[in-house]
């Protein structure tokens, strides 16, 4: 056991969010056709009930918008909001209006279910890919017909892109009823059909089957990365174990209330925060605070939801109600960083709803102006009004932003970095700070022996021997790293006995005939270390390193200093933002001596000491003055990273931390920030450079279809050469390094 008291570490405090659960007796959230516990609560005119669902469907924040515009048509609707992370849907209403909400949201295609019961389990890869693989298998016969036969490939490339039209022609339809004009799936459909007119079957065909691999795509990220917020609720145990009036029972984890007595086996986490009633226990904190050596607690000390009880059986007397632990705190703070931060919609998306009605206006005054007001013929006025449609159609438009985005996603994750999307995407390109994590981040996050300091006449090997014999067995991260380091080295432990751990001071052990003791310095009595001593190791913690002294017959031998290294790519990472005109900043939860040590190795600001909330008002504080993105790799940074401009998250990384990222760092290599952002910047730099080609030959074909020297076959050509420009351009993006 070992004390590391002096890094004045806290239990993590969390606000509590205007959107806390409400008991269980007071839900009214289940969807229709579930059974609640109780009747719902009687609307209230002046402050309106809340209710929420879970929403299956989203692949992107478009979605989200879908379904909020849908939701907001309903009469007496006071506040809609989705919460794409957690795929969640709030309603405010001064009346119950569940049954409208479903049928609102079920008219825009997606579906409801109740927030308070398990999802249901994901479809297979079959019934989630069919319609795309059977849309690339008739557009392969359709290819192999239009080689042997025109007109029969040409029909069957008609009948291709029908059969891909028809669902989003249909959710196009959905959305216009539900308030959403002009979606994504209108355009395109609007794309389609105008290739189809113009005879460019199999061009209509191909951008169909592009835009559905594009989505499926986007869903699968969504719901790849929406797993990690199980893993948040996963970290509380679904059962406790209670004692009431001296008898032990197992109870669910939602039936424990504050003053309740429980138990937790060594290598168990807490259902619930709590209070210490032992007189001291050592707890691994690593997923709720970053810091990778467990920190001690004395009796009556709190300790937080999720932590895992290291060395001993604990009793615990639970402090925090139902729904409001730590990790239930933690998991609000999330929603309500996302809820701050505006979602970023897709340039197309936005564009359509004024280019597209723009298109058919002017077309259609052009068909009907010149022969209703000016008595000029109608057949010269149709042909330039179809021509102009033709220059009109979108197809270059749809496919220029999506084939950039796509070509940027695929080279990035070339050299292992996954980023969520294209609004992701969008938002990389833009970043002007990076706030790191310390603890997994910059540092490999778990403890090394450093320094091995021995009195005149002791060998390093021999005190690092009698260590590691008395710590052999431990699965302290202390102790680890010591047998760790005496197996490096290839020492012979020797057998040890009366082997005990001291309350509040350390560990001991009889080697032969001496009795050998691992302690804290602060837990040693006064005048055992001389003041040379004091001062060598007062250094040593000054520079961000956990001491332990080693003491035979209580005599000191010496000490074993350890410390989180540095990854070995974290200064040439920090070095290559700095090129990028970027900088750095380090964010930790530890203590500020280490902090500094970390942060003058690598010559960035830090911030030290701070809890997940402070990160997080210190993210929105840095973020003000320009675009910041957070990097980490712990469930304490995920709320920070939902409140950046950008979360990136390490690899091996909590999965809570890689669903609140929009990237991560798969390979655990530092270095792929720089090159992320510069793919970023680049496939940014391409999708301005698609949409200049794709506007700016329709508007010349434009000027020359009214002033007559464009026909149909010119517009074609415009149209499938734009379309050939803006893809040739995306691709580039592939031989990006």
């Amino acid at each position: 056991m070992h004390d590391t008291s002096q890094d004045n570490h806290k239990t993590p405090q969390f606000p509590r969010s205007k959107f806390s659960p409400m008991p269980a007796r007071e839900h009214a959230c289940c969807a229709e056709g579930v059974t609640c516990e109780t009747p719902p609560l009687q609307p209230s005119a002046e402050s309106g009930d809340s209710y929420s669902w879970h929403v299956e469907g989203m692949d992107c924040a478009a979605c989200a918008r879908k379904v909020e515009n849908s939701v907001k048509n309903i009469p007496d609707v006071q506040h809609v909001q989705v919460l794409f992370a957690t795929e969640k849907l709030l309603v405010k209403s001064s009346r119950d209006i569940r049954n409208e909400v479903e049928q609102a949201v079920t008219s825009v295609g997606y579906k409801l279910s109740d927030s308070t019961t398990p999802k249901a389990a994901p479809d297979s890869f079959w019934q989630e890919n069919r319609q795309i693989i059977v849309l690339i298998v008739l557009m392969m016969a359709s290819w192999g017909l239009e080689q042997a036969s025109h007109p029969f490939g040409n029909i069957a490339f008609i009948i291709t892109s029908l059969v891909g039209l028809w669902p989003i022609a249909r959710q196009a339809l959905r959305l216009i009823r539900g308030g959403s004009w002009f979606a994504i799936e209108t355009l395109m459909s609007i794309a389609a059909i105008g290739a189809l007119f113009i005879g460019a079957t199999a061009e209509a065909a191909m951008v169909l089957v592009l835009f559905l691999i594009g989505e499926r795509l986007e869903a699968y990220a969504a719901s790849r990365a929406r797993r990690g917020v199980s893993a948040l609720m996963a970290l509380k145990p679904d059962t406790a174990t209670r004692i009431q009036n001296g008898q032990r029972e197992i109870v669910a984890q939602s039936a424990l209330r504050p003053g309740d007595i429980i138990e937790v086996a060594a290598g168990g986490r807490l259902p619930a925060d709590g209070r210490l009633l032992n007189d001291f226990a050592s707890f691994d904190e690593s997923t709720l605070t970053g810091e990778s050596i467990p920190v001690e607690h004395q009796q009556g000390e709190n300790v937080s939801a999720g932590c895992t009880s290291i060395d001993r059986l604990v009793q615990i007397e639970v402090v925090s109600e139902p729904g409001d632990s730590t990790i239930d705190r933690i998991l609000r703070l999330i929603e309500e960083a996302e809820e701050r931060r505006a979602p970023i919609e897709r340039f197309i998306d936005r564009f359509s709803r004024v280019y597209t009605p723009l298109i058919m206006a002017l077309a259609l005054l052009t068909v009907i102006i010149p022969p209703l007001f000016f008595g000029q013929l109608w057949e010269p006025w149709i042909y330039k009004g179809l021509t102009l449609l033709l220059i009109g159609c979108p197809c270059a438009l749809v496919i220029s932003t999506p084939a950039a985005i796509t070509s940027g996603l695929a080279v990035a994750a070339r050299y292992g970095a996954l980023i969520k999307g294209g609004a992701a995407l969008e938002r990389l390109s833009q970043i002007e700070q990076v706030a790191f994590d310390k603890t997994g981040t910059l540092t490999i996050g778990k403890p090394q022996v450093t320094t091995i300091t021995t009195l005149e006449g002791e060998e390093e090997n021999q005190l690092l021997m009698l260590a590691a014999a008395v710590e052999q067995g431990s699965t302290h991260p202390l102790a680890m790293a010591i047998t760790y380091a005496a197996q490096q080295r290839g020492l012979t432990l020797p057998v040890v006995g009366q082997h005990r751990v001291l309350s509040g001071i350390g560990i001991e052990a009889m080697i032969g005939n001496d009795m050998i003791r691992l302690s804290s310095p602060t837990r040693l009595s006064a005048g055992q270390l001389d003041p040379v001593w004091q001062q060598r190791i007062a250094q040593q913690e000054d520079e961000g390193q956990t001491v332990i002294v080693v003491l035979r017959q209580n005599a000191l031998l010496g000490t074993i200093a350890m410390r989180d290294a540095l990854r070995s790519d974290a200064r040439v990472a920090v070095n290559k933002l700095t090129e990028l005109g970027i900088k750095g900043i380090m964010l930790t939860g530890d203590n500020p001596r280490a902090a500094a040590a970390i942060a003058s190795e690598l010559g960035i600001d830090y911030h030290a000491s701070l809890l997940p909330a402070d990160k997080v008002n210190l993210v929105n504080e840095l973020g003000k003055s320009s675009p910041l993105a957070m990097v980490g790799d712990g469930i304490n940074d995920a709320p920070a990273m939902k409140a950046a401009t950008m979360g990136i998250s390490m690899g091996s990384g909590t999965d809570v931390a890689l669903e609140a990222a929009d990237a991560a760092i798969t390979h655990n290599r530092l270095t792929e920030l720089s090159r992320m952002i510069t793919i970023a910047r680049a496939t940014h730099m391409t999708i301005r450079q698609n949409i200049s080609i794709a506007l700016g030959l329709k508007l010349l074909f434009l000027v020359t279809t009214l002033l007559g020297f464009t026909g149909l076959w010119i517009a074609v050509l415009a149209d499938s050469g734009a379309t050939a420009l803006v893809t040739a351009n995306a691709l580039r993006l592939l031989r990006q390094k």
